[in-house]
């Protein structure tokens, strides 16, 4: 797949999970249960994958897992579809992935910058333009709470500058940060030949719904790349191809919409755990999978990652409020 081909993909609006970590009940790879969910999301009509990014756990690096949970998911994933690879660290170790995601038949990678915290901007890009000329670049903005850091408007400018990069998954998880990187691509006259996708959880219909003007620029999130996507995918294909065909027609957004983008964002909240500051994100994501058969358990690498105080009630309310959700 060529960089314009994956452009054109990406632009046409995409559902991608990040995909989760099977475990067993020793928190060993479980690779039959990890094949099984990648060919979930496959037979839900997703477009995209994204392998070895947070909701995959980082700590798969340490385990020595990474190349093995990139293999298995591009094993099981259909050739002639969108696959992302995680990637992160400094320079050596980013460039590392990125050349084994380039072997293993990614597309492109998503650059996780947790590791440049307090280093320049101009360190940072110089970063970004050496791992993007192994594979085109899906920008990140990694939400503080989960490890990521801010990034002002002047840094999002520079990236989006960049030739290597094809897509930016916005997930601050902050409006005004948000807006940042939308008026960043448009300042650098990529308002046409980028794609933006929603990384914010929390206002996942919000994001897709809008229209941005800057500059006489018109632009919007094509789709999303995201961990709530990560269950309920069947009906989060149908739901973007429903915001598609509205913003197609040029009609004003019907209020039920609005109503909807709400109950998404407060299952979210129980999901990611946001009252314990999404310590049980992970956690919650496989519980949903564990009731749907996909997964055994709700394990993860970490034996001190689990369901938060309260959490396992909060997702018993959502469930029961938004069926329409499920």
């Amino acid at each position: 797949m060529t960089q314009a081909e994956l452009l054109s993909r990406l632009q046409s609006g995409l559902v991608i999970p990040a995909h989760p970590l099977a475990l067993d009940a020793e928190r060993q790879l479980d690779p039959e249960r990890q094949c099984g969910l990648t060919r979930y999301y496959a037979d839900c009509g997703a477009g995209g994958i994204a392998v070895g990014v947070h909701t995959t756990q980082f700590a798969i690096r340490e385990q020595g897992l990474y190349p093995e949970v990139l293999r298995l998911a591009r094993a099981c994933w259909p050739q002639d579809r969108v696959a992302v690879a995680g990637v992160c660290g400094k320079t050596a170790q980013a460039t590392s992935e990125a050349a084994l995601a380039a072997q293993l038949g990614y597309h492109t990678v998503l650059l996780n910058l947790s590791a440049w915290r307090g280093e320049s901007q101009e360190n940072i890009l110089d970063h970004c333009r050496t791992v993007g000329e192994i594979l085109p670049l899906f920008g990140f903005y990694l939400q503080p709470s989960v490890g990521g850091m801010n990034l002002d408007n002047a840094f999002w400018r520079g990236f989006a500058e960049l030739e290597c990069v094809v897509a930016i998954k916005v997930a601050p998880f902050h409006r005004y940060r948000t807006l940042d990187v939308v008026r960043a691509v448009a300042e650098a006259g990529r308002a046409s030949d980028l794609a933006l996708y929603t990384g914010n959880d929390d206002n996942i219909l919000v994001d897709l719904l809008t229209r941005f003007e800057f500059g006489g620029q018109t632009l919007h999130f094509a789709g999303g790349l995201l961990g709530q996507w990560a269950v309920w995918t069947r009906k989060a294909v149908a739901m973007l191809e429903d915001v598609k065909r509205l913003r197609a027609s040029g009609a004003a957004i019907p209020a039920e919409w609005l109503t909807l983008a709400a109950a998404l964002t407060d299952a979210n909240g129980a999901l990611f755990d946001v009252r314990n500051n999404f310590a049980g994100c992970i956690a919650g994501i496989h519980e949903i999978l564990r009731r749907d058969g996909l997964l055994e358990g709700t394990w993860c690498l970490d034996p001190t990652e689990k369901l938060g105080p309260g959490q396992l009630e909060e997702i018993e309310r959502v469930l029961a409020a938004y069926p329409q959700l499920r």
